[in-house]
């Protein structure tokens, strides 16, 4: 046979001659259908995860605790303006925590009805309405007897519910801030003007816990060295707290908690030299009400507002969440008593 050449092209194949056999190596192709191609997509999907290795896999978080922001109440038309304020900022700082609010008395919601209300979601670990967690977070600035008893005894009143009590607002760098911020706002000069010293009282509602006027000494010496010097003495808004039902002398009143009073101490201001147009009162109250105002009035010179929802208070709040969140000390009455976060 002559080999093809440029002048000799290689002959056409004719119709009838024989299609080349199949390459013995390449399996001839078959229609797997949808529920083998299902099945194929399964094995080869299988045999490539085997080869991951799974790094930092988490298991879903559950859910934060629920921050109960805990207020006296007040029966003054402009307290609960100020908590639901403050409660709105704490939410935007924290978007996803859940966020309540209770009263100890005279307003709504009461913290009993609030925990009340409280259940663990559907999605939790155990069924729907069985228990959840919380954290109390006391609106108030000094450890009283609302802070070590009645939180506690409102926790150990609600079986559904497993929690802690944290800490109260003050003393903390945080609560100076806010109250510096408002007495600045008040018009409080805190340099020599005009031969004048200025001065500060500093206002809190009193407690029959002797630890509570420890709190707000020390909360006054912070704002003090915040204003540069400035003289900030302690003060509360009334000469003794009510007495106790008789027989509870744990309950009785404390001299060291409410003394002295407003104006005693802008009396010894007075008598230190300052001028009564110099010297302004500061209170530490998260809203308005009838102390607020009571120590407001007796002000010689600037009143500052109630701290409300300033920005350094509502970061307090979540500190003191937070630090109850890090204590992890069980619960019930005991153990609730014992996560109570110090300063």
């Amino acid at each position: 046979m002559t080999a093809p050449t440029p002048n000799h092209p290689a002959p056409e194949p004719s119709p009838s001659a024989a299609p080349p056999a199949p390459d013995p190596y390449t399996p001839p192709l078959a229609s797997l259908g949808a529920a083998g191609l299902a099945s194929e997509i399964s094995a080869e999907l299988g045999s490539r995860l085997r080869t991951v290795r799974l790094h930092g896999f988490r298991h879903p978080a559950a859910p934060p605790p629920a921050l109960v922001a805990v207020a006296h109440g007040s029966r003054h038309p402009g307290a609960a303006p100020a908590v639901r304020a403050l409660l709105a900022r704490i939410r935007a700082l924290r978007p996803g925590l859940p966020v309540h609010l209770g009263h100890l008395e005279l307003d709504r919601p009461l913290l009993t009805d609030t925990l009340a209300g409280l259940r663990a979601p559907a999605d939790a670990t155990g069924p729907a309405g069985e228990v959840g967690e919380v954290v109390l977070v006391p609106l108030l600035f000094g450890h009283g007897h609302h802070v070590t008893r009645d939180l506690p005894a409102a926790l150990a009143a609600a079986p559904h519910l497993t929690g802690r009590t944290a800490a109260p607002l003050g003393p903390h760098p945080l609560l100076v801030e806010a109250l510096h911020a408002r007495l600045l706002e008040a018009g409080l000069r805190t340099g020599p003007h005009r031969g004048g010293r200025p001065a500060v009282v500093l206002a809190a509602a009193g407690s029959r816990a002797a630890r509570s006027a420890r709190d707000t000494a020390r909360t006054a010496r912070l704002l003090s060295t915040r204003l540069g010097g400035v003289p900030v003495l302690p003060a509360y808004a009334h000469p003794s707290p009510a007495t106790a039902p008789s027989g509870d002398a744990s309950r009785r009143p404390s001299p060291t908690a409410a003394s002295p009073t407003v104006p005693e101490a802008v009396r010894t201001l007075v008598d230190r030299g300052h001028h009564p147009r110099d010297i302004a009162v500061a209170g530490c109250f998260a809203a308005p009400g009838h102390f607020a105002d009571r120590c407001a009035a007796l002000a010689p010179g600037p009143a500052a507002a109630p701290l409300g929802d300033h920005p350094a208070l509502a970061r307090l709040v979540l500190h003191r969440y937070d630090q109850a969140i890090s204590a992890r000390t069980g619960s019930g009455a005991e153990g609730i008593r014992a996560a109570t976060v110090a300063v």
